[in-house]
Order: structure tokens, then sequence, then C-alpha cells
């Protein structure tokens, strides 16, 4: 476990008492902080992972990664890699920096160990980004670059968006994911249709082609959906991604429901609710993807993991590797050791058991 994992409990509590947004910031900037100072190079990390787990034709130190989200920037990848991830995965980026949705647009419902974000793709754009990746030194771990379109880009422009970002974060980064499901983008998620999904996809892969000849490197390109959907848009947008080759499936985004934090403060709030109460909806949705995308597509579930059992049950559902992004706040550093050990202990029972 790592030595920060029983500080965070008093952290969490000081951080609890201010402005989400602002607890954000103070936490990475000071992890920022003091991993250039040298200040983390002492802790312990989570135990190894005896076989790294292969997805997308990549090697993953571990199964957990950090979600999109937490680093919009990519300024803080050597701190948070001391947490224990096996991938990090950066963004959303878009072409040029955006100031996002206006404040206060974090918010936070603690009975329900849930957030509500309206963020709106805040970010310093695409070069910066890269610029950012570039300037991690010890990460051992995997990272991703999460894309999006700009707001002020119509829909029917939006290729050429991703078509930037994907040509710019190329060279530094390890796999690529195609966000078209965040609620907080003004008909994002319109993109998410099968047919514009499909062409979308098919577009991006083309480009993929040339990119490998000229870098002399794979990577690979994942599309996160949300965990709106019906099942007949699931079957849709499955056998398009199964068309257009897609590489990997990250399931899923916040949701747009409110029925589980109906009657809390903050529970009416607009944006993507994420945390707790999107642990079944996503685990269900990535059942449902598996069911149609079997072994051709890997997934990586996220939505909801608030312990290691939650992490398994993703597994189990068909996903290959986790992400973490509301859990990791609600319960620090601590999460990532426990998924870690409650897998490798299925693994063991199973592996027994045979």
């Amino acid at each position: 476990m790592s030595l920060l994992s029983p500080l965070y409990p008093l952290a969490k509590n000081i951080l609890f008492k201010l402005d989400p947004e602002v607890a954000h910031h103070l936490t990475m900037n000071g992890l920022s902080v003091s991993e250039k100072a040298g200040l983390f190079s002492g802790l312990s990390l989570p135990p190894h992972w005896e076989q790294p787990v292969e997805c997308m034709g990549l090697k993953f130190p571990n199964p957990v990664g950090l979600a999109a989200g937490l680093d919009k920037e990519g300024s803080c990848i050597d701190a948070l890699g001391r947490m224990g991830f096996g991938f990090i995965e950066i963004g959303t980026i878009t072409p040029i920096a955006q100031p996002g949705n206006p404040k206060p647009r974090l918010f936070r419902i603690p009975p329900k160990e849930a957030l509500i974000n309206r963020f709106g793709f805040n970010n310093p754009g695409i070069e910066r980004g890269v610029q950012n990746v570039s300037e991690s030194k010890h990460f051992e771990g995997l990272i991703g670059f999460n894309i999006g379109k700009n707001k002020i880009t119509p829909n029917s422009e939006a290729t050429e968006d991703y078509l930037k970002c994907l040509q710019a974060a190329f060279p530094v980064a390890d796999y690529i994911t195609v966000n078209l499901s965040s609620p907080n983008t003004p008909g994002l998620r319109d993109l998410q249709s099968a047919d514009l999904a499909e062409k979308l996809v098919t577009r991006l892969r083309e480009e993929q082609v040339k990119l490998e000849k000229e870098y002399g490197k794979k990577v690979p390109i994942a599309l996160k959906v949300a965990p709106d959907l019906t099942e007949q848009e699931v079957e849709d947008l499955s056998k398009g991604f199964l068309r257009a080759g897609l590489e990997g499936l990250i399931a899923t985004n916040t949701t747009i429901s409110r029925d589980a934090v109906k009657g809390e403060k903050y529970g009416e709030e607009a944006g993507g609710l994420s945390g707790a109460p999107l642990t079944q909806k996503s685990t269900e949705i990535i059942a449902a993807f598996h069911s149609h995308l079997g072994s051709k597509v890997p997934i990586i579930g996220v939505g909801g993991i608030m312990s290691g059992q939650d992490a398994l049950d993703k597994l189990q559902a068909g996903a290959s590797l986790v992400q973490v992004y509301s859990g990791f706040i609600y319960k620090g550093p601590a999460l990532v050791s426990d998924i870690l050990e409650t897998c490798a202990q299925a693994s063991c029972h199973q592996h027994s058991s045979l």
C-alpha cells in the first residue's frame, strides 16, 4: 500500500470543506510540486502485479487505470503514478485551449458518494498536453490521451478536431480515446449515433495507418460511450464498431440520470453524475457490449468503482481493464491497492479451482 494511503482520510476531511474545484486544483498542484521536489521518491507502491495485462495490442503493467477528467492537462502524471496505477488517461483535450463552462461546475454529494460535473472540456489545448506528457519522467505505466472537439466546432466539422488531436498526440500517446459521450458539450452525444460514430472511427483509423508508418509505432484507438444507451443503441453501435475496426471501448462516461440522487443537495444540478450511483448501470452496459463484441473489441470498465469488488464485477462482466475517478476522490490511493489485491485473490482462487 502506498504510504500516502493512511494520510488520505485526514487530507480528505480538510479538502471536503473547500469548494470542490478549489480542492481539486490545490491537490493537483500540491502533488505536482511535491513530485518535482522529490518528496515522493521513497514512497512504496501497491503490490507488483505479476502478469502484465495484454489489451489493444499493448501490455499494461496492471489492470487499474486513472480515468480521464482528473488530470486534464497531463501535468501530474509522475505524482499520480506513485499511487500504483498501471495506466493514466489524461484529458479530455481539444485542439485549442478552452475555459469550459462557468463556475461552479463541480458538486459533491457525499451521502451517495457521488459527483456531478459540468466542466465542459476545460483544458490547455492539445499542444500543451503533448508537452506536459513529454516532460513526465518517472511513470512506468501507459498513457492515454482522451480527445474531444472544441465547443465552437460544429458537429459537421468535428472529425477535423479529432484528427488534429490524433495527429498531435500520436508521438507521445500509448493509446487514444475518442470522447463522444460527455453530456457537457452541447450536441456532442449526437455524434454517438451508430452511423456517425462508425464514420468517425473509420476516418480516424485511416489516419492512424498513415501515422503508424510515419512514427513506426502502434497507437490503438478506443472510444468512450455513455451509460444512457438503450439495448438497441448498444447493438447498433457494436455492429458499427466491428465494421470500423475499433480497437477498444471505454464504458462508461457519466450519466444524465438523477434517479439515484433525488432529494439530495445538488442532486438536480446539470451535468454528468458519477460515483456510486453509476456502479450497476455501467456494469450492465459493459455486459451488454461484451455480449455483442466478445473478444474482438476489448472493454475498459469505468463508472462507480468504489471498491475492489466493484472492479472485479466489471472484469467479470467482460472488461479487460478498469479505471477509477470518483471512487479515487472518495477513497484515495487505498482504492488502487484494494482493487489489485481483490483481483489477485480472485485470480488465484480461479486457478486453484481448475
